[in-house]
């Protein structure tokens, strides 16, 4: 059965889930009886910063520190954050569990996490990659050992989770060891609608060109908005006007110009994808195994 709604925020949401599990009164489609059946709530939470490197139970106290470090994923954890405390309130007898998008990546090296900058910007904001994707990478390398039949700590893998968001993750013994996502899930390969890794100056370029087109005084205005360019209209979106793969493939086959640009973006994909898996070839050695997940990852044989 499909159900169309409008829900106007995470409360409506969580209250609509709590109906449907409950089922109509009367009615033989409940799935629970009362919400105090429903033990414990697992959410998942992009960014976890340094403070996090295993799932935590949700407190106050929790939920203060997972608050300060949601500057460093405004797209992301504010609205994570916001999720928990409501769904505390729906279902306020059951425990909340918190899995990290990043924690998978606390074994990534110093050398690798550490990025080139003054070391007061690591040390005074936390500015390093942290790496995504976590519980996808770390899951599939699992199952790729059990597909071998062999134990997780005895193989180098790479494994890309390609989807609307896109990284790469080399992993030795069962730990990862590099991954193509940053600070952010902006950097790294590009995306849906994510341009991914670029020349940082290129940043200051187009905030320059943007305030100079605008004639802003400050700043502000021109960073939103390249945040935005970057974050949504960008990658497959940004070269061909669309974010879909599917529909990229669909239009390649036409010689239009909008056909020759989806030609171009896929081949970008690609060449990035590529890049990657090399430069992890080379970092762990040698590798047993490349595993492909996600929705690209799954479906699109080429």
């Amino acid at each position: 059965m499909e159900k169309v709604l409008h829900l106007k925020d995470h409360h409506d949401a969580f209250a609509e889930i709590l109906h449907t599990l409950l089922g109509s009164k009367g009615s033989h489609d409940a799935v629970i009886q009362h919400k105090e059946e429903i033990s414990s709530v697992g959410h998942r939470v992009v960014h976890g910063g340094e403070e996090f490197s295993e799932p935590a139970i949700v407190d106050d106290e929790m939920l203060q520190k997972l608050e300060k470090v949601s500057e460093l994923a405004p797209l992301h954890n504010p609205a994570n954050v916001n999720g928990i405390k409501i769904a505390r309130k729906i279902f306020e007898n059951s425990k909340h569990v918190v899995v990290f998008d990043n924690s998978f990546h606390k074994t990534l090296p110093e050398h690798v996490f550490m990025y080139p900058l003054p070391i007061e910007v690591y040390k005074k904001g936390k500015v390093r990659k942290y790496g995504f994707h976590g519980t996808s990478h770390n899951y599939v390398s699992k199952q790729c050992a059990q597909f071998l039949n062999v134990e997780p700590s005895t193989l180098k893998l790479i494994t890309l989770h390609l989807g609307n968001g896109c990284s790469a993750c080399a992993i030795k013994h069962g730990k990862s060891i590099d991954t193509s996502m940053g600070l952010t899930p902006l950097e790294g390969l590009m995306m849906g609608t994510r341009s991914g890794s670029i020349d940082p100056a290129a940043v200051f370029y187009l905030t320059n060109l943007s305030k100079s087109k605008h004639k802003e005084k400050c700043d502000s205005s021109a960073l939103q908005r390249l945040e935005s360019m970057l974050n949504k209209k960008s990658g497959f979106k940004g070269i061909c006007g669309e974010s879909d793969l599917r529909k990229v493939l669909s239009i390649m086959k036409s010689d239009t110009e909008q056909g020759k640009l989806a030609k171009l973006a896929f081949e970008m994909f690609c060449y990035r994808i590529k890049l990657v898996i090399g430069s992890y070839f080379v970092a762990l050695n040698g590798v047993d195994a490349i595993i492909f997940t996600a929705g690209i990852g799954e479906n699109a044989v080429r």
